[in-house]
Parts: C-alpha cells; sequence; structure tokens
C-alpha cells in the first residue's frame, strides 16, 4: 500500500466519530500509566465484556500485553486536555492529574463520564495492533456530553 493510499484509508475511517477513553494500567514498578485510545468498543453484555485496541508501535504496548488489570475512563467534552495529556510523550502525566487507585491499584480518572476497571479476558492480533478484551470488574457512570473525535479533529455532540 502506498503512503498516499494509507493516508486516504486513515481519513476515510477517521469519518466514523468516536468518543475517546484513557486506558490507565500499573507497570511492573508499580507506577501508573496510561494512553489515549478511541478504539474502545462495547462487546458483551452477559458477561460483561468491553474491547479495545493497542498498536504495536505504541510506547505502552508491552505494559498491555503484560497487564491483568487495566481501566477504560471515557472523557467528558471538558476533558480534552487530559486526552491530549496522554496522547503525548510527556513523563510524569498522573502527577498534573486528580486520580486516585482503584481495583488492583489500577489508575482510575477524577471526573470521567464513565470508568470501567477490567481483568484481561483474551488478547488477539489483529494486523498492526493488537485487541484487547476485558471483563468488566466495576463501573461507574455519569451522564455527561462526550469528548468525541470525528476527522482528526476534536467535535462537540450537537
Amino acid at each position: 500500500m502506498t503512503d498516499d493510499h494509507v493516508r486516504a484509508l486513515r481519513n476515510a475511517m477517521g469519518n466514523f466519530a468516536t468518543g475517546i477513553t484513557v486506558v490507565t494500567a500499573i507497570n511492573e514498578h508499580g507506577e501508573p500509566e496510561g494512553m489515549t485510545a478511541n478504539s474502545f468498543s462495547s462487546v458483551s453484555l452477559d458477561p460483561p465484556l468491553i474491547s479495545w485496541c493497542v498498536g504495536r508501535e505504541s510506547r505502552l504496548f508491552g505494559l498491555f500485553e503484560k497487564t491483568n488489570h487495566f481501566a477504560v475512563n471515557i472523557l467528558h467534552s471538558g476533558q480534552q486536555s487530559i486526552s491530549q495529556l496522554f496522547s503525548g510523550t510527556e513523563e510524569n502525566k498522573f502527577d498534573q492529574i486528580p486520580w486516585y487507585p482503584g481495583i488492583n491499584g489500577v489508575p482510575l480518572l477524577n471526573d470521567c463520564a464513565s470508568v470501567f476497571q477490567c481483568e484481561m479476558e483474551h488478547r488477539y492480533p489483529g494486523g498492526d495492533h493488537t485487541i484487547l478484551i476485558g471483563r468488566v470488574l466495576d463501573f461507574s457512570s455519569i451522564p455527561m456530553a462526550p469528548l468525541i473525535f470525528h476527522c482528526g479533529q476534536y467535535q462537540e455532540l450537537k
């Protein structure tokens, strides 16, 4: 596939509006880590399963290949700065935002629309990504306007 074709495919896929999440876990040193992801999806209610994808080139790929617990924090429309923080390369992200430990110490972000605390259920190869399936152990939810990404930009629900 040529670079132009890859860019055109990426642009076409960007026409699908998505919510924004920050997926968090604890690394092997007991430190909180997290990354922005928009590949989140509900899979099943019984049992309660969710999915998301991590790129093989991601800085945190190794963490999510090994961890057994993680959280998906669904961001609301006022949390664009958190999305940008966790999509960047800056160190000590958790020193810049309020958070608290959840099940197995997994970091949970304050003031999110929803938070799903999960145990790893399956990992599947998916091209240049790995598809992660998590079993929801606990969750919280507050109805709020979502943070949306569409055509390469943050958008507001209208």
